[in-house]
């Protein structure tokens, strides 16, 4: 303390003030107290939105177990119903990030930045699928019959992939542009062949109408893609607080693997489901681990799905959509989250 105030009455004399003892002592406390913070970091804010799908609802449990806090983060979770508005938001600006499928990132409005996919927090593979009445066994029956799926949306992929899968050209099947309830709502009526819906909507329908479950994603390696998106700058200028998350998320996707009772309960309860059924549809999903994180960034899967997603889009233009293929697979965070990551 004597080295401080002997410091200080120097540089009060250089400057000609006056430097009273308690002013010294203001100051050396103040240096102390300083001294004992160096190497702490102040809390990095994000406003990442999500929606109500259960492979982001981990985020939940992250929120909830302060792993993003124990990260040197300060997150905020912005729910959406729509996903175009959702990553929209991300590319204006009113977000840092989105999590939301590659599908929709390939369909977002073009602006002065281009779209970043920085992490892949699921994969569908099974909850995602093909419901179909009684009479039609498989998806080649599908030729000529009426399918009810809302165009330009991820169950409009879907129905791309079943598609190829069984080499039927799309239009060789007739699309019936309507939401998910509706389809349901017209195929339990009998006025539709089939539909598109998701878990647990698809088992549900299939046993309410008697008929059966012609497809899901777990029969390829799907382009149901679920992952963070942000914009290239973003990225660029606060790759560390972006890394921050990721690497909070790989805590989250690590309590799964350990203890997904508890990780369970907290996300069931934000989707205001029961334990059993959050399960039950998490269970369809490829978890968004290091594994897969690694085979899709750095393996160049990520790539090659944009390609194929392209594809899929150009050989059915009734989505009547822009699709941009300049996404950035920007894949240094999650390569450094990958390699810095410990249990």
């Amino acid at each position: 303390m004597q080295l401080i105030f002997q410091a200080l009455e120097q540089i009060a004399k250089a400057r000609e003030i006056k430097l009273t003892l308690g002013f010294a002592l203001g100051i050396a406390a103040a240096l102390v107290i300083g001294s004992c913070g160096v190497g702490l970091q102040p809390s990095q804010s994000l406003r990442i939105g999500i929606n109500s799908w259960p492979g982001y609802a981990i985020a939940y449990y992250a929120q909830a177990a302060n792993l993003f806090k124990q990260r040197g983060l300060s997150v905020e979770l912005v729910q959406f119903s729509n996903q175009q508005d959702n990553i929209r938001a991300t590319m204006r600006g009113a977000l840092d990030a989105s999590f939301v499928p590659l599908w929709e990132v390939m369909q977002v409005d073009a602006g002065e930045d281009q779209p970043a996919f920085i992490m892949v927090a699921d994969i569908s593979a099974g909850s995602d699928g093909i419901v179909a009445r009684a009479g039609i066994n498989s998806v080649a029956d599908l030729r000529g019959k009426q399918v009810g799926v809302k165009l330009g949306t991820v169950p409009h992929l879907v129905l791309l992939e079943a598609l190829k899968s069984a080499q039927i050209p799309p239009e060789e099947v007739a699309i019936v542009d309507i939401s998910n309830d509706l389809s349901i709502q017209r195929l339990q009526a009998g006025r539709l062949d089939a539909a598109v819906v998701w878990e647990p909507d698809l088992s549900r329908t299939a046993t309410a109408i008697g008929g059966s479950v012609l497809f899901t994603t777990a029969d390829v390696d799907s382009l149901v893609i679920d992952g963070l998106a942000s914009r290239s700058r973003f990225v660029s200028t606060h790759s560390k607080p972006l890394t921050q998350f990721i690497l909070a998320w790989l805590d989250a996707i690590h309590a799964v693997e350990t203890q997904p009772d508890e990780v369970f309960e907290i996300a069931a309860q934000q989707l205001d489901q029961s334990k059993a059924a959050f399960a039950a549809d998490y269970a369809g999903l490829k978890k968004g681990d290091r594994a897969m994180n690694q085979r899709m960034f750095s393996e160049d899967r990520l790539k090659e799905a944009v390609e194929e997603i392209a594809q899929l889009l150009a050989a059915d233009p009734r989505h009547h959509r822009i699709i941009r293929q300049d996404i950035e697979i920007e894949s240094s965070l999650v390569e450094d989250a990958i390699r810095s990551w410990q249990a």
